[in-house]
């Protein structure tokens, strides 16, 4: 397997483990009682995060955009990995415009909220890990083999 192949097979991986991560957010973002999953006291709380009005754009839950998103980062991985030839301009943009959402929800828990949310650190986690692969098969495709 080549580098390349490499490189974007671990994307898709990433990408469904952060859709799987999301999923869960999305299942606690719609339940109705309190829940200890992600409580560990003090200020590591996924219940605060992910219930507060922060967690909704335009009405739509953000745990759900997390799963579209990393949905369309294991397609483009994917589509890219049929033809190997040039640099992956979408799955870059799509993994930078990812990161930066994920660095805006994290600013809200740190400085508006006050409260972590271990599942939302593990998909930040998630989307970095994509974008430094991503980035290196953008900016250094000739390197790659």
């Amino acid at each position: 397997m080549t580098g390349r192949r490499w490189i974007l097979n671990a994307i898709v991986l990433l990408a469904i483990v952060g859709a799987g991560v999301s999923s869960v957010s999305l299942y606690h973002h719609y339940e109705k009682s309190e829940s200890s999953f992600c409580d560990f006291g003090g200020s590591f709380n996924c219940d605060i995060v992910n219930r507060s009005i922060y967690s909704k754009v335009f009405e739509i839950p953000v745990a759900l955009i997390g799963i579209l998103g990393y949905l369309i980062l294991a397609f483009l991985a994917r589509r890219y990995q049929k033809n190997l030839k040039g640099r992956p301009l979408f799955l870059m943009g799509a993994t930078l415009a990812g990161l930066a959402f994920a660095l805006r929800l994290t600013y809200i828990e740190k400085f508006v909220l006050a409260a972590w949310c271990v599942l939302c650190l593990s998909s930040l986690a998630i989307i970095l890990s994509i974008t430094i692969l991503s980035a290196m098969l953008f900016l250094r495709p000739d390197r790659i083999v």
